[in-house]
């Protein structure tokens, strides 16, 4: 049943889906981009008409233009983009975090960017931190253009070959230990990334 009702989901609207999760979470918007990627690179092992290729270029492009659309918003609203931030999604945007964030960008520059593509808490707040603190958007856009397409195109390639390896080792158990195993692996990242965010 699982399988014949993922066989009928366009490829067009996965790429499009995580194109715009991705995009709107590196704007600044807390979606969750990583998961959604993951889902659909796994989908992609499964599933004939979808292209992990295609979904790795829909993930960079989503995370690159989410990123200069961020810092667009940082360079025309300054610091009022956090204030902002910080009444809609308190919890994401509270001042400590947005500290901690500021002081690594302080210490990296486009280091952090790169690198804050990996970590939940700068891949939000990545362009309108940038713009902020005065990083020439050239900088900025090889930075994040380079971890975007690393981010993008490692996490697809690795969930796509674990989804590969997975159906041939459980085929025999169905698509029901498939799934579960899908549900451990996404609650163990972010347990992982809940402890980091502690950090």
């Amino acid at each position: 049943m699982l399988t014949e009702w993922l066989h009928t989901v366009p490829p067009l609207l996965v790429y499009l889906v995580v194109g715009l999760v991705v995009g709107l979470e590196s704007t600044g918007i807390p979606l969750p981009g990583e998961v959604v990627l993951v889902a659909a690179a796994l989908m992609a092992s499964h599933h004939d008409g979808v292209s992990p290729l295609f979904v790795g270029v829909a993930a960079a492009a989503g995370a690159i233009v989410g990123d200069s659309a961020g810092y667009a918003l940082g360079k025309r609203f300054g610091p009022r983009v956090f204030e902002w931030a910080g009444e809609k999604f308190p919890r994401h945007f509270s001042e400590d975090r947005i500290g901690r964030a500021r002081a690594v960008f302080e210490r990296f520059g486009a280091g952090a960017v790169f690198s804050g593509r990996f970590v939940a808490l700068l891949r939000i707040l990545s362009g309108p931190l940038a713009a902020t603190m005065g990083m020439h958007y050239g900088k900025f856009l090889l930075a994040n253009a380079a971890g975007g397409i690393v981010w993008a195109g490692g996490t697809t390639a690795a969930v796509y070959f674990v989804g590969e390896a997975a159906e041939h080792y459980l085929a025999e158990f169905s698509w029901v230990a498939l799934l579960l195993v899908l549900v451990v692996v996404i609650a163990l990242g972010v347990r992982a990334r809940l402890r980091r965010s502690r950090r």
